[in-house]
């Protein structure tokens, strides 16, 4: 099968839950990751929830050391910005990015510490998916026409911004599950989709639900790779306890989470690649990114690659 794309999402949370905030190695990791033939790198959003850098500034300097691979967010939480600067950031970065940018948007989880990260914005939480929607429109308006805009949440005057480098701004995926809410949203509103759902047929009911021309299907997806699969479940848990305070049993019936050898991973993804999924997005299941890296590029790629295709 053909036309299966593989990203790596870098480790920002992960480095700085342990005090290791140079961003210097993230680059370089990007690099890497562009050495190694991956397609995409990708890196996630949050401000008082879980923090991390800055997503969109870190971005642009990724951006701005690779040449080829495509750089993205999963997920942007971008009602927390104003619409119209929001527009202007991600209109320069890709211009810097030549057109390989791709931010798939979330409206964040109803979790108590996401409403005190809104809250802190000065964002009401339970705005949050209208907002998200009404900035894709205003994100939209102001790359393309610059008319004014007047909507549920925001008015605003004409504008000129300088435009993005892909025509009409960088394709806008929504990340999140599987309820017919979001189906919807993702069939009217956006170019792609990217849940974390733990289980592949209920992905591939959902996707037939969306299918929808120009639509891309992504999936991201945890995974800690090991000879031992015990042990390999084992570091997971220990990653999960130390990302989120919660055991990997009871994360994985929410997201995403695989513990195993390359080949028991591979033929996981597999399967959700056989329920429509074109663009995996893998998260290394560990606080350490070098220990899991070299696995995913010499051990996974290779058996990704050779069930579908360059």
């Amino acid at each position: 099968m053909t036309g299966v794309r593989i990203g790596l999402l870098l480790p920002t949370r992960e480095r700085t839950v342990t005090g290791r905030h140079d961003p210097a190695a993230l680059i370089d990791l990007a690099r890497a990751a562009e050495r190694a033939g991956l397609d995409s790198v990708w890196v996630g959003d949050s401000l008082t929830a879980r923090p991390r850098p800055e997503p969109l500034t870190l971005l642009a300097a990724v951006a701005a050391a690779t040449e080829r691979i495509t750089v993205g967010t999963a997920a942007l939480t971008a009602a927390l910005r104003p619409p119209l600067p929001g527009a202007h950031a991600v209109a320069t970065l890709d211009r810097i990015a030549r057109g390989r940018l791709v931010l798939a948007l979330g409206a964040g989880f109803p979790l108590p510490e996401t409403a005190a990260e809104f809250a802190a914005a000065g964002v009401p939480f339970r705005e949050r998916v209208g907002r998200l929607d009404e900035t894709v429109r205003i994100w939209r308006t102001a790359w393309t026409s610059g008319a004014a805009y007047d909507g549920r949440y925001w008015s605003l005057p004409a504008t000129g911004l300088v435009p993005p480098h892909s025509a009409g701004g960088p394709p806008l995926w929504l990340a999140g599950g599987d309820r017919p809410g979001v189906l919807r949203r993702v069939a009217e509103t956006y170019d792609g989709w990217l849940p974390y759902l733990p289980d592949d047929d209920a992905y591939a009911a959902a996707w037939r639900t969306v299918r929808a021309e120009h639509r891309t299907a992504g999936l991201y997806a945890t995974v800690h790779l090991d000879a031992d699969p015990d042990r390999a479940g084992r570091r997971l848990d220990d990653y999960t306890r130390g990302y989120y305070g919660r055991p990997v049993a009871e994360m994985a019936r929410l997201q995403a989470f695989r513990a195993g050898t390359a080949a028991a991973v591979a033929d996981w993804l597999s399967r959700y690649v056989d329920a429509g999924a074109r663009h995996l997005v893998l998260r290394l299941g560990t606080l350490f990114a070098d220990e899991q890296w070299p696995r995913l590029a010499e051990e996974l790629l290779p058996l990704l690659r050779g069930r579908f295709g360059p």
